[in-house]
């Protein structure tokens, strides 16, 4: 039996994210989706991307039988039992979403908007349930999830290896048993407290003297904390991230740096970005109002149903220093962003400024920048995401709007 995860339309939702990289590639908790359900299921699982990144993110070559997973959904008892249950050439669908198949067909080559249609056309049995589980639908769902991502994720990535020791005399743990530490991990004067959540440490992180980690994070290989970081919940920091000042509910998924001081609250920064010194962004409305995100599935702001939204920033996006983002401000991909005031609340990918009027960020010199940042990590920029980058290049040219058409 081979195991897929797929996306469906709601992929569009996920923009900025997904400009770059499938929904089951999203990183919450510790993980990556496609990476949690490898964990639970212990067997390998492979990712099915949609058109515009399969490219990139490489298909499998599909023979046989193969169980396929909606890679938005989050493992629970359900859907695991679900999927030791489900009959062959059967769906399993709640409401308008697919959520498991089981075919020797790849259905999933014609899906468009209606996949529910496609799989009863190909004569697959429609299974109805009602489930009210958890799945990365939208944008602040990547954070909203997070420390109970975190808390499954960390009984997956703890059965069957043992805590490294804190050896440095003058770091101070609290909720010791809530705590791991891989191998490599350097500690100096810390202050770290994971009685209220579970603190998971991965290879090689280095600690800056007097950095304080207060409940439920997870730190990937190789991630870099700032001397006197304050760290305060909830936060997902992925491998080579380095990050510094002050952060709570967050997620940085990997190789972007937030070194210097400024706040960052309930927010999502992709990959390959940069926020310059004192960079800040406001999680929460003066009114104390229902915070709006800009949507590219509807090309409008749409209500988030909470109080509390900071900055969404796709891949290869940077500030300057100073910069200062709005409650529920989005940013697209490979927008540089300098100058005074607040930027809009919606900065289109390729965006070059702060405050309108804007410039266009030209292509050959994102990509020179991407080339130079990849390279600073031990990285090349491969031919073919240079391809994918020119392609939302032109495809968001429409959000431009200073450009002459």
């Amino acid at each position: 039996m081979q195991y897929l995860v797929f996306e469906d339309i709601s992929h569009m939702d996920l923009r900025p994210f997904t400009f770059t990289r499938p929904i089951y590639e999203l990183r919450a908790g510790i993980f990556t989706n496609r990476e949690r359900w490898e964990k639970v299921l212990k067997e390998p699982v492979k990712g099915v991307a949609q058109p515009f990144l399969a490219k990139v993110w490489n298909a499998p070559i599909l023979s046989g039988e193969s169980i396929w997973i909606n890679g938005k959904c989050i493992p629970d008892d359900f859907l695991i039992a679900a999927i030791q249950e489900i009959a062959p050439e059967s769906f399993v669908i709640a409401g308008e979403e697919i959520l498991l198949v089981r075919s020797s067909i790849n259905w999933n080559s014609k899906a468009g908007t209606n996949q529910g249609n496609l799989l009863e056309e190909s004569g697959l049995t429609k299974i109805t349930i009602d489930w009210k589980g958890n799945a990365i639908r939208q944008l602040p769902n990547l954070f909203q999830l997070n420390a109970q991502l975190i808390a499954f994720d960390f009984e997956l990535a703890i059965s069957d290896r043992k805590s490294a020791p804190i050896t440095d005399p003058f770091t101070k743990v609290y909720g010791k048993d809530n705590l791991f530490v891989s191998e490599g991990v350097e500690m100096r004067g810390n202050l770290i407290n994971a009685e209220d959540g579970p603190i998971y440490i991965g290879p090689n992180v280095r600690f800056g003297e007097g950095a304080i980690i207060a409940r439920s994070h997870a730190f990937g290989t190789n991630a870099k904390v700032s001397m006197g970081a304050k760290l305060r919940g909830d936060s997902s920091f992925g491998p080579h991230v380095k990050v510094g000042g002050e952060v709570g509910n967050s997620v940085i998924m990997g190789y972007s740096n937030k070194s210097h001081d400024g706040y960052l609250g309930n927010s999502v920064i992709g990959h390959w970005c940069n926020l310059g010194a004192d960079t800040n962004t406001s999680n929460l409305k003066s009114n104390y109002g229902e915070v709006k995100l800009w949507n590219y599935a509807t090309g409008q702001y749409e209500p988030t149903g909470s109080q509390h939204c900071g900055l969404m920033m796709g891949d290869h996006s940077k500030t300057s220093i100073n910069t200062m983002f709005n409650t529920g401000t989005v940013v697209g991909v490979s927008a540089n962003i300098f100058g005074a005031g607040f930027p809009a609340k919606f900065v289109p990918s390729f965006s070059w400024g702060g405050h309108e009027p804007q410039a266009t960020y030209q292509l050959p010199k994102a990509l020179a920048v991407a080339k130079h940042v990849l390279s600073r990590r031990g990285k090349t920029l491969a031919e073919i995401e240079e391809v994918l980058l020119e392609a939302i290049f032109e495809e968001t040219a429409t959000y431009r709007f200073w450009e002459d058409k």
